[in-house]
């Protein structure tokens, strides 16, 4: 796999996505069943028991392509199509969806709020029957009393779902200060750098990738001082400016996302192996 991704490249020894036949040598090579994430947040790996550290997460009513599936250990092997990220996760968090791979229309609807509760039919006081996270993508089947009744046939507040809609993804992102960092965490119950920079572009309607490296694609270099919502790069790790002297980021010196200031931060950082700012992007 010279020259691919592995990351985002649906390819191992033994299957193949039948686009990359003829470029990635595998024993046979399968076009993809698409499927939408039906848990509220589903945990990513990269090897197929599940086992090692969380890769990232996939939110509610995301596409995915699947590839395979494991009946023995539940686990079945997939693509996010909504940043290519590839691995294993379970498959009882998935669903069939209801359009096919050439007819995707995306759930009309984000969770817009910080998440929402779920309900068995709507009224303030029903006791909760679950949750989705924060971006979750839902349909609506049906409004009455403020409340949606969604695809899943649950309720929820009709005011926590929206779309998203061009802003300040710094204001999107300074919203999540004090989260916890999660290594791998996509939700507001905990995400890691690049998922805040992913996520906060996402709730403005931009796509990023995944990654704090892939992201160094974004924009075009940062010339000059430091403005709001320029991204600095160190090895391994992504930062946004909030003002020219200040620095919000997800980190685990904070293990959370935080605040600070930036002149303290970069020297904190160089100090430590992420070593010095490798790049600066300016998104606009």
């Amino acid at each position: 796999m010279t020259g691919f991704d592995p990351r985002i490249t649906p390819a191992r020894p033994d299957l193949a996505a039948a686009h990359l036949r003829g470029r990635i040598a595998a024993d046979r090579y399968a076009a993809p069943t698409r499927m939408r994430v039906a848990a509220p947040l589903l945990d990513m790996f990269a090897g197929p028991d599940g086992s090692g550290a969380l890769t990232t997460q996939l939110l509610h009513g995301e596409a995915v392509d699947l590839y395979a599936a494991d009946p023995g250990s539940g686990m079945a092997w997939v693509q996010n199509a909504a940043d290519g990220y590839v691995g294993y996760v379970a498959g009882a968090g998935l669903a069939p969806d209801e359009a096919g791979p050439d007819d995707d229309p995306a759930p009309e609807f984000l969770v817009t709020g910080r998440g929402t509760q779920l309900y068995a039919a709507p009224g303030l006081k029903q006791v909760p029957c679950g949750a989705l996270p924060w971006l979750a993508r839902v349909r609506v089947a049906e409004e009455r009393d403020g409340y949606a009744r969604l695809g899943c046939g649950r309720w929820c507040p009709r005011p926590l779902l929206g779309r998203a809609a061009p802003g300040d993804f710094v204001a999107v992102a300074e919203r999540l200060v004090g989260v916890p960092y999660l290594w791998g965490g996509r939700s507001q119950a905990g995400l890691d750098c690049s998922a805040l920079v992913q996520l906060a572009l996402a709730a403005t309607g931009v796509a990023a990738p995944r990654d704090s490296d892939q992201q160094q694609a974004l924009g075009a270099p940062a010339d000059g001082a430091c403005r709001r919502g320029d991204l600095l790069f160190w090895r391994g790790h992504v930062a946004i400016v909030a003002a020219p002297d200040t620095l919000l980021h997800a980190n685990a010196h904070h293990m959370a996302v935080a605040i600070e200031p930036l002149r303290p931060a970069l020297a904190r950082i160089a100090a430590t192996d992420t070593g010095p700012v490798t790049a600066a992007r300016r998104l606009a």
